[in-house]
């Protein structure tokens, strides 16, 4: 059993079962009518989200128990996910197919992140759209959530060399509070990154 397993084989939901805050106020940027890959996806909460706007979603985890939990929130919320349970060094993110990808707090060492990012440029049809937020080296003064080690956070320079390819429409580096099931919990320093696909 996998950490992660671990951390979701609870009843109650990790990091609580609402769509994370930049998820929402930022999802009108991935265009309707398509589908849309959800990474470290854990326990739906964002991809069901999703897939309650309208989108064909597909949540990628390595956790079981995570994605047990994403389908019985789906079925709570009356919309249908597709779950696939690999590590993200295993999983190809198939080219040209997405509308949109969206990576939330799925903090990967940097190696494997810059080979994941190159695959999600790829990954994106045209006019497609890179939905990230996650913490930043800054996170480590804080306490308040996010991996301990410095190789698991990125800069917006570093996921600017990684994303090339993508117009950056919204790359901020900032504080905000993160208030999210018991996990995240309150000021944080995060980076946020809306990208898109030339057409």
């Amino acid at each position: 059993m996998s950490n992660w397993d671990e951390r979701y084989g609870h009843e109650a939901y990790y990091y609580g079962t609402d769509p994370n805050d930049f998820l929402r106020q930022q999802a009108r940027a991935i265009p309707s009518g398509g589908e849309v890959l959800c990474l470290g996806e854990g326990e739906g909460r964002n991809a069901v989200f999703l897939a309650g706007q309208g989108h064909a979603v597909v949540a990628v985890d390595q956790s079981a128990a995570g994605l047990r939990k994403a389908e019985r929130l789906a079925a709570a919320k009356d919309v249908q996910i597709t779950t696939v349970q690999s590590d993200l060094a295993d999983y190809p993110i198939a080219p040209s197919r997405w509308n949109g990808i969206v990576s939330i707090w799925c903090h990967l060492p940097r190696r494997l992140r810059s080979d994941v990012h190159r695959q999600v440029v790829a990954g994106l049809k045209p006019g497609g759209a890179l939905l990230l937020e996650a913490y930043t080296p800054a996170q480590l003064g804080h306490g308040t959530g996010g991996p301990r080690t410095i190789d698991l956070l990125p800069t917006l320079d570093e996921l600017r060399g990684e994303l090339q390819g993508l117009e950056f429409v919204h790359a901020l580096e900032f504080e905000r509070v993160v208030l999210e099931g018991k996990a995240h919990t309150g000021l944080s320093a995060v980076v946020q990154v809306v990208a898109r696909k030339p057409r």
